[in-house]
């Protein structure tokens, strides 16, 4: 009896440690070591748990659903009603639009226009043009997570701007002394954001508070060209799609050393989380197929072939999370595929060098930009 007592004992002591382990957060980000002012975590273990389906923000409940398609090529954007697949509305901004970016407020969005030194804002409640603004060499735009700056990724300037959200007034222009930054992704506590260098083959690490590069990482290979950066659901790594050694790399942030590679398929760029946080969609440029990559055990679980061939770029997932939107870069098309099976749903043609395409709304109480990075 006595023996039963203690292995009933021992047993117990056991459960508890299993269980206090479980317990325990993957990346865990508490209010004081958060930035100041980023509204705090949903779920410690998952970042997008604020993307998930179901009612949209009070801000934004009452848009019409639509997907906006900045044509590089031919200085325009194609407006496309995702109920139908046609094309609603078509007007010119300035030259080369690159990517349609919602504000932090997720009341308006912005098409940045780069070589236009250029943004035009789109009121989303009626999807109409507006005015356009004068901004530097506006090759993408971020919001840091407290909802102060938005951050000017002035690709060809070689620096982030970083502009009051409010008045897009510069505040702090930060060099970054490297080649083709253009994408970027923040830590769970808002801190620091890791950036790609695209036609330098680098990574950068940049202190959000003080607007400071902290530090910097060239990417082994011949020719790495690094793009779209996503922060793991659990907060604990960064993938980082790199065009050119056809995966997506898996980096520690916070130790920013040398990351591994994920083979996903020829000409990875765009990597886009499912609603479910379960699924990476990242799309691979180069050979018209889309790789579903499991953030947690880092492996290739399925590959979707574009019937025909095609050139995914960049896009979004609906705000019900059946259907993945991008855009067709080569080919001036977009792709509609249904994210069950993969299979194509619709395929639309529109302008010239289709790029940045931005599916709105979304769920997500705040953007932190690029083309719907909702958190």
């Amino acid at each position: 009896m006595l023996q039963s007592r203690n292995s009933r004992a021992r047993f117990a002591v056991r459960l508890t440690i299993v269980l206090a382990l479980l317990a325990i957060p993957v990346a865990t980000t508490t209010q004081s070591d958060a930035l100041p002012g980023m509204p705090p975590l949903l779920d410690q273990r998952d970042v997008y748990a604020g993307i998930r389906p179901g009612p949209l923000p009070a801000a934004v409940k009452d848009f019409p659903s639509l997907v906006y398609v900045p044509n590089s090529g031919d200085n325009t954007v194609d407006v496309i009603d995702p109920k139908t697949f046609k094309i609603i509305d078509h007007f010119a901004v300035g030259r080369e639009p690159q990517h349609v970016t919602p504000s932090y407020d997720l009341k308006s969005l912005w098409v940045l226009s780069d070589l236009g030194d250029s943004v035009t804002h789109i009121d989303p409640s009626t999807g109409k043009k507006g005015e356009t603004m004068h901004v530097d060499d506006p090759y993408n735009m971020y919001y840091t997570p407290d909802g102060k700056f938005a951050i000017v990724v002035a690709e060809r300037l070689k620096r982030l701007d970083f502009r009051d959200a409010a008045t897009m007034k510069v505040v702090e222009s930060v060099p970054v002394n490297c080649r083709g930054v253009d994408h970027m992704d923040f830590s769970p506590n808002g801190r620091y954001l890791i950036a790609s260098c695209e036609f330098s083959g680098e990574l950068i690490k940049v202190d959000v508070a003080a607007r400071k590069v902290l530090g910097k990482l060239k990417l082994p290979g011949r020719m790495p060209m690094p793009q779209d950066v996503r922060l793991s659901p659990d907060g604990s790594a960064f993938f980082v799609a790199d065009m050119m050694s056809d995966g997506v790399w898996v980096l520690d942030g916070d130790a920013f050393t040398m990351p591994t590679l994920i083979l996903t398929g020829k000409g990875a760029h765009g990597v886009y989380p499912s609603r479910d946080s379960k699924v990476f969609y990242v799309s691979n440029r180069g050979e018209g197929t889309i790789s579903l990559l499991d953030p947690k055990t880092r492996k290739v679980s399925t590959v979707w072939k574009i019937p025909g061939g095609g050139s995914p770029d960049m896009g979004g997932v609906s705000a019900d999370g059946k259907v993945l939107w991008l855009s067709g870069r080569y080919n001036a098309e977009v792709y509609a595929l249904d994210t069950t099976d993969g299979h194509l749903i619709a395929r639309i043609k529109v302008g010239k060098g289709p790029h940045g395409l931005c599916v709105y709304p979304q769920p997500g109480r705040y953007s932190l930009g690029h083309t719907g990075n909702m958190r």
